[in-house]
């Protein structure tokens, strides 16, 4: 029995675990796959997949569909957009109920563990879904995993990195983006003394701090010890370093209310010169008069710390299989399909996606500069603790980090209290320290 169930939640894995055990090998169950590995062309059903992009990305998904059908005719493919802000919780209760959950979820990477700690998902090791594992970048690979088993195959991954103006660089006489943050720190200042413009603007959420965190060699946790570590002394260090940034006269003041649009306005419409950020604003950046030349838009990887450590947070999405599903032999098909580097390679080259596998980097989809720079990203990103839940950490983390942005609280003692909130109410089973 998992520790921490509700009886709710252990009545919805029994029934899971009845329906899964029924069926016969031919698809209606057989949680090996042996038929889709071995006759994939007999396997013949109909299944549901919960597609959580956004809907202006579903022509592409249909196009994949359509293709896979194609390539299966005797298995039907029902692609079910569902609302990314409603489809945790909605999975979630389809599952404990055992009715109207998707044979296939695309799920964000932060819920993963908690599906699969709840026995909601089907593990992939040895079947088809998990084809060619070894193809898979570490870092999203990493996301895919629950305890010893892999319990998802991932679709498209991101991280963070530091966009900047190449044209106000040019101005200032700066010849390259800075490597460490105290670089970057010194860039922002050269910048607003030489071109007037201000050299940046932090995004107040958690999430966009953790950086700050990982170049001091900080993290969140330490799952492996069962200790919140997001006030230790390194974490503190990165934490006054964000604040040094946010509180200098070289950056705009952190915006009170929906920070990420303010600092993504900002920097698109050449108010400020550099910006930490995702592939996914890539696109909307092009569309500020700052970057009508596409060409003036520079990525580099995140900053280190004084210590020379640089990362940043992994994102994305993973394909997951429902453990209840009466058509796991279609459903692994399915998903390696979706998860090839054809399928990955479309996407990249159709909506800006951020591949998960080493060969959808191909000629075609690096050509495209913002792509090769986040692939290099990439080479120092790390993920998130992988637990239960983990997106929920973040609900407080954004509390505070806004707190001690603003000045309404030191580092330390906005740390401190977030760890002791934590502890209160998610990770009663951790100590702090």
């Amino acid at each position: 029995m998992r520790k921490g169930m509700t009886a709710a939640a252990i009545a919805g894995v029994l029934a899971l675990t009845a329906t899964a055990c029924g069926g016969d090998g031919g698809g209606s169950g057989d949680s090996s796959g042996r038929k889709a590995a071995t006759d994939p062309q007999s396997v013949s059903g109909s299944i549901t997949w919960w597609d959580t992009s956004n809907e202006a990305e579903g022509p592409t998904y249909d196009k994949l569909v359509a293709a896979f059908q194609k390539e299966y005719p005797k298995i039907k493919v029902n692609r079910t957009s569902v609302s990314f802000d409603q489809a945790e919780q909605k999975f979630k209760t389809a599952a404990q109920n055992g009715k109207g959950a998707p044979d296939v979820i695309r799920t964000d990477v932060g819920w993963s563990a908690g599906f699969a700690n709840l026995g909601y998902l089907q593990p992939l090791d040895g079947t088809p879904a998990l084809d060619n594992a070894a193809d898979f970048l570490p870092g999203p690979m990493s996301t895919a995993k629950w305890k010893d088993e892999t319990v998802g195959v991932p679709q498209v991954t991101d991280t963070l990195a530091l966009l900047y103006n190449k044209e106000v660089f040019a101005k200032a006489g700066i010849t390259k983006p800075p490597a460490t943050w105290d670089e970057f720190i010194a860039t922002a200042k050269t910048i607003k003394a030489k071109t007037g413009v201000t050299g940046t603007q932090l995004n107040p959420e958690g999430y966009f701090s953790l950086p700050f965190l990982y170049g001091e060699g900080a993290d969140m946790l330490d799952v492996d010890g069962k200790k919140i570590t997001v006030n230790s002394a390194g974490a503190v260090k990165g934490m006054e370093t964000a604040l040094k940034l946010a509180a200098s006269d070289v950056a705009l003041k952190p915006a009170s209310t929906d920070g990420y649009v303010a600092a993504q306005t900002s920097f698109k419409d050449g108010k400020i010169a550099m910006v930490i950020n995702g592939p996914w604003s890539v696109s909307d950046d092009y569309t500020g008069k700052a970057f009508k030349n596409k060409d003036n838009l520079g990525i580099a990887n995140i900053p280190a710390g004084p210590s020379g450590t640089a990362a940043a947070p992994i994102g994305g999405h993973n394909y997951s299989v429902y453990r209840g599903s009466k058509n796991k032999d279609a459903s692994y098909l399915f998903v390696k399909f979706m998860a090839s580097a054809q399928s990955q390679e479309l996407t990249a080259k159709e909506i800006n996606t951020l591949p998960t596998r080493k060969s959808a980097y191909t000629a075609a989809v690096t050509a495209d500069p913002a792509k090769k720079a986040f692939q290099q990203a990439l080479s120092v990103a790390k993920s998130r603790p992988v637990i239960p839940g983990v997106g929920d950490l973040f609900v407080a983390f954004d509390q505070h980090y806004v707190k001690v942005l603003r000045g309404d609280a030191a580092p330390k003692e906005g740390l401190d209290a977030l760890a002791k909130e934590w502890n209160s109410k998610l990770l009663k089973d951790y100590s702090i320290g």
